[in-house]
């Protein structure tokens, strides 16, 4: 059975010689720019770029699909990890992020 492909990428507030990426909110930062009002009149982040912590450590999850749907923005976060020297790492395989998509919209409902 071949391996799924990763449908996301983390971005981690973790340089390449393991020190803390600073300022603390950088992943709510990150996120903000790509986020847009909703029908309620209220920020929200992009369905493609989330900010997480993990075990402590501050992330932004980045979607791939967001290569094909904006690809300068997807080019600017690549960037952004990469100008910085922040660890990335694979995220879910595509079905559990399909499954994830389930459960948002359930939790919705």
């Amino acid at each position: 059975m071949p391996e799924s492909a990763a449908a996301e990428f983390v971005i981690q507030a973790i340089t390449l010689d393991g020190k803390p990426f600073r300022p603390s909110d950088w992943a709510e930062r990150l996120c903000g720019v790509m986020a847009a009002f909703g029908g309620d009149h209220r920020m929200q982040y992009s369905p493609f770029v989330h900010p997480i912590t993990v075990d402590g450590v501050r992330c932004v999850v980045v979607d791939r699909r967001l290569g094909e749907i904006e690809p300068m923005a997807y080019r600017f976060l690549v960037n952004f990890a990469k100008d910085n020297e922040l660890r990335v790492r694979e995220g879910r395989i595509e079905e559990r992020t399909r499954l994830a998509e389930v459960q948002r919209v359930g939790d919705t409902a």
